[in-house]
């Protein structure tokens, strides 16, 4: 495998779009490829067979795109399906979690509240991050409906995130947290929002940059690190409609994006019976 291949991202959407530019930040000549599955967005409410077989596709996706590593730019498929990943597949792939080790640390005053998808809270390994970590403070969870789909749609200042953000934030306010977790990729594209809602001494915890420095520390292990005359471009791949993600995409990023469609074959729906009539067999 060489250096010059390309890194794969994939998130349920947009929302990994953060993770990406955080790798750009720190790896700027890496070539970069990213599919927003946004044809079955979002992961948060569907079972996690169905959510294994989305990523099972993402991934073969990319390495057939020449892929040296696969970057899982989504909270709820990592808690879902991160173990059957690493089984399938021998590529390094590196994955996303919410950031409570480093939150339960830095808290003043004990109380850590956490942004995430029903999914990933109801997920073991939350659980088990909570069990390692969650006793050293008080770590309230919040899930929140509807947040990512904001993001989905380019609506990041609007009344719907805002009323939204308003009832999730609130009770955690009233707690006493001081450490905000972020736990989905979509929500650091919310952070001005987020931050005129808690207000300046609340600390928010975005885990892309770790993400970041994770790829290049196993890029680096291996050999796989882009020279300095690499590309270092990028492209952009979806399951859904293009000029509307497109337009989203452009959006966030805060340039023009030339986003390409899926082959059918990876935007093909995995139906929950469908996923676990083709485990049984």
């Amino acid at each position: 495998m060489s250096s010059h291949y390309p890194v794969g991202i994939f998130d349920s959407g947009v929302g990994g779009l953060s993770v990406l530019q955080q790798i750009r930040a720190g790896l700027p000549h890496e070539s970069l490829l990213y599919v927003a599955d946004s044809g079955h967005a979002p992961y948060g409410n569907q079972p996690a067979e169905w959510i294994i077989q989305r990523t099972f596709a993402m991934t073969e996706f990319l390495l057939e795109q020449g892929a040296k590593a696969v970057v899982v730019a989504c909270n709820t498929a990592t808690a879902a399906a991160i173990a059957p990943l690493r089984a399938r597949f021998a590529i390094t792939i590196i994955v996303i979690e919410p950031a409570i080790k480093p939150a339960v640390t830095m808290t003043r005053s004990g109380v850590v509240g956490i942004l995430a998808t029903g999914h990933t809270v109801r997920s073991d390994k939350f659980a088990h991050l909570l069990d390692q970590h969650g006793h050293q403070a008080r770590v309230l969870v919040q899930p929140c409906p509807g947040l990512a789909d904001c993001v989905e749609q380019g609506d990041l200042n609007g009344p719907d995130p805002r009323a939204l953000l308003e009832r999730y934030l609130e009770p955690l306010l009233n707690a006493g947290v001081d450490t905000l977790v972020l736990g989905c990729t979509h929500y650091p594209f919310l952070m001005p929002l987020i931050r005129q809602l808690t207000g300046p001494d609340v600390m928010i915890l975005d885990p892309s940059p770790a993400v970041a420095r994770q790829l290049r520390h196993r890029l680096e292990k291996g050999g796989l690190l882009a020279e300095q005359d690499a590309g270092g471009g990028e492209r952009y791949f979806t399951s859904g409609t293009g000029e509307p993600t497109a337009r989203v995409m452009a959006g966030l990023l805060a340039k023009p994006v030339n986003l390409e469609i899926l082959p059918e074959r990876f935007r093909l729906v995995c139906h929950p019976a469908t996923v676990r009539q083709s485990r049984l067999a």
